[in-house]
């Protein structure tokens, strides 16, 4: 079954004339990042609603040391895995017009990705909530917690979407014009389970687009959405298909 799937995955990569990458946070785990959902996931540990921005703005004392253990330290120490850099091959190679990840970590940029399209935001900027201003991540110390603004002393955010907050306008919008315009969508390490995030395969396949799905196991796309369905590790698989693209 794998080699059949595989083979067609990879003619469908061949022929497209617009190929996307959409990615969650299974494309991450073997780079050491655990999942948000399911056992040993972020959640099992945290407490979700600590992550929601009201709870945050009133409580920052209390959120910001978890922000940093979760997000600052263990994301730190990671580094891209062999999924990442097929990507950054497949877009190199001219095969690959852009991805939309759901992930925060950067991997795919640290890995030579140029085209990420972050729908929840990223770990490498904050935003200053209340002079608004950003800065690079890199340029706040987190020895005190929580950092004040270099700028007015007031309370920084990291630049990802917490709880209760809406998906930035134009990054929404930046990757539903590309669903309606990709035939070839690489859907790997996420089960779609995070909406709106998740309806972006569902928006390539309206509009005629080929699901090719790379996961450990079956989610809510395998029946429904997934036209060649590649069962296995991320780091396994994407690299397999993307050889088999580029020969």
């Amino acid at each position: 079954m794998s080699n059949h799937a595989l083979h067609n995955a990879a003619e469908a990569l061949k022929k497209a004339r617009c190929a996307m990458a959409f990615t969650g946070a299974g494309i991450s785990v073997e780079s050491g990042i655990p999942p948000f959902r399911g056992p040993g996931g972020v959640w099992s540990k945290y407490d979700p609603d600590k992550f929601e921005k009201g709870y945050f703005k009133r409580h920052p004392e209390e959120v910001w040391p978890l922000l940093k253990e979760i997000f600052y330290d263990m994301y730190g120490r990671a580094k891209p895995n062999p999924a990442h850099l097929a990507l950054a091959e497949l877009e190199a190679a001219g095969k690959l017009v852009g991805i939309v990840t759901q992930n925060i970590d950067s991997l795919h940029q640290d890995a030579g990705s140029r085209v990420v399209h972050e729908y929840h935001g990223s770990t490498r900027r904050m935003q200053c909530l209340s002079c608004r201003t950003f800065f690079k991540t890199e340029a706040i110390s987190l020895d005190i917690l929580p950092p004040p603004c270099p700028a007015c002393g007031g309370l920084l955010k990291p630049d990802f979407v917490f709880f209760g907050e809406g998906i930035p306008d134009d990054v929404h919008r930046a990757a539903t014009d590309l669903a309606k315009q990709a035939d070839v969508c690489l859907v790997i390490g996420t089960g779609g389970e995070v909406v709106p995030a998740g309806r972006i395969p569902i928006v390539v396949k309206r509009h005629g687009g080929t699901i090719i799905e790379i996961n450990l196991r079956d989610t809510s796309y395998t029946y429904n959405t997934t036209d060649y369905f590649l069962e296995g590790k991320a780091g396994t698989r994407t690299p397999e298909l993307v050889r088999a693209v580029l020969g």
